[in-house]
């Protein structure tokens, strides 16, 4: 029988943990570069609608809003989605939702010009097989025809040539590390990360099922987005798509 108090998944705890403290880390301050960017390869206005899928205490949609995009934020985690409201600026709107469940909210389907997704917010962060395209279904489902798509995720290829200090399951395609966070007031906890990592050919094909067309793969980094071509060299890639009108 389930356990009710248990976790809807496994980096709920954790984001509990970090709280504010998750926005100390160095792959949380390139927010500004990687909002110009997007708005540029997403072509953004103003007025322009924008789901954020794993939107942690709300960063990019704080930032997009503040361009007179109306954003509204997603995250698995209670906590998250408290610091992201607090301070929220006009035009930015949050829930607690569990990303694989987009598919069942038709209430948040064809609402949107644009979905993103990054910094693994949801997608690459599920350890059950299928649990990727359920959420890239759901982004598929949720972006209007005719909308835009901007998601990045682990590149394979970087974690196996660089990531030494985790382990990659090559026959599952994910990379597991025991690492120290430290919680919103300094206390540390050791906990396991699981990143799934992917290939171009990889994510092309997973876009293609979900009805989804891709424009380009970029490789990129936080805080260093741009058109450079995907690479064993770039821990991410960016991918940019579109649903067919």
């Amino acid at each position: 029988m389930p356990n009710p108090d248990a976790p809807d998944h496994w980096f709920e705890p954790i984001a509990t943990r970090l709280g504010s403290a998750y926005l100390r880390y160095t792959f949380t301050l390139g927010t500004e570069q990687e909002c110009a960017h997007l708005s540029d390869v997403l072509d953004l206005e103003p007025g322009d609608r924008v789901l954020d899928i794993g939107c942690g205490p709300g960063r990019h949609a704080h930032r997009l809003a503040g361009d007179g995009v109306a954003v509204h934020g997603i995250d698995i985690s209670n906590r998250f989605i408290e610091l992201a409201v607090t301070d929220a600026p006009a035009g930015a709107t949050f829930e607690r939702l569990d990303a694989r469940d987009l598919v069942e909210r038709s209430d948040l389907h064809d609402r949107f010009d644009a979905v993103i997704c990054l910094c693994q917010g949801a997608f690459g962060m599920m350890r059950v097989d299928g649990d990727d395209e359920r959420v890239l279904t759901g982004i598929a489902r949720c972006v209007r025809p005719g909308g835009r798509v901007a998601l990045s995720a682990f590149n394979a290829y970087f974690a196996v040539r660089y990531h030494t200090e985790a382990t990659f399951d090559a026959d599952a395609g994910v990379s597991h590390e025991l690492t120290e966070i430290r919680d919103e007031h300094g206390g540390r906890h050791q906990v396991d990360l699981w990143t799934g990592c992917y290939t171009p050919r990889e994510l092309r094909l997973l876009f293609e099922r979900a009805g989804l067309n891709v424009r380009s793969i970029s490789g990129v980094e936080p805080g260093d987005y741009g058109r450079e071509p995907a690479s064993t060299e770039r821990p991410e890639h960016l991918v940019i798509a579109e649903r067919p009108l």
